[in-house]
């Protein structure tokens, strides 16, 4: 565990159900004090899905943590927490009740089995990377670039048509 608390930010998504509840439901219990605490979160935005694209849109979001957790204890948390509203994993992409991921845990970079850090995919994701510009437009992706700039980039390439403000 760190011995001070750490910058995270996580994504969160829904397509099944009441998706907003969703999300509220689970931003409600990431805050679990003294341990994690829920600093702010962006807007909710429609998006898309990417990958398996028959499915519903989602609803997606994202929220800064201070957390006294390390990465992989976060992880167990939020695994924890998808269960408890009801996730079910059978199919990689699909639809789900709620998603979690781990974005950036304060300045580390890991590889484990189960766990890459920053997120592997989310310099490509607009439905990841306009929330986050929303809160955090300073923060630095892997390859030293802002969150804002990479937002930017993808914008006027026409990557964004698919992220709606709710």
């Amino acid at each position: 565990m760190p011995e001070e608390p750490v910058t995270a930010y996580v994504g969160l998504g829904a397509n099944l159900g009441d998706r907003e509840a969703a999300i509220e439901a689970a931003l409600r219990a990431l805050h679990w004090p003294p341990d994690v605490m829920v600093v702010r979160r962006s807007s909710l935005y429609e998006t898309a899905p990417v990958g398996v694209t028959d499915q519903p849109d989602f609803l997606n979001a994202v929220a800064e943590l201070r957390t006294t957790l390390s990465p992989r204890e976060l992880l167990a948390r939020i695994l924890q927490l998808e269960r408890q509203l009801g996730r079910v994993r059978t199919q990689r992409w699909g639809p789900r009740v709620i998603d979690i991921d781990i974005l950036l845990y304060g300045d580390e970079a890991l590889a484990e089995p189960g766990l890459t850090v920053p997120h592997p995919r989310m310099a490509e994701r607009a439905f990841v990377l306009r929330p986050l510009a929303e809160i955090a437009p300073e923060a630095k992706l892997p390859d030293g670039e802002t969150v804002q700039k990479k937002w930017q980039f993808l914008a006027e390439r026409g990557n964004n048509t698919s992220v709606k403000p709710v």
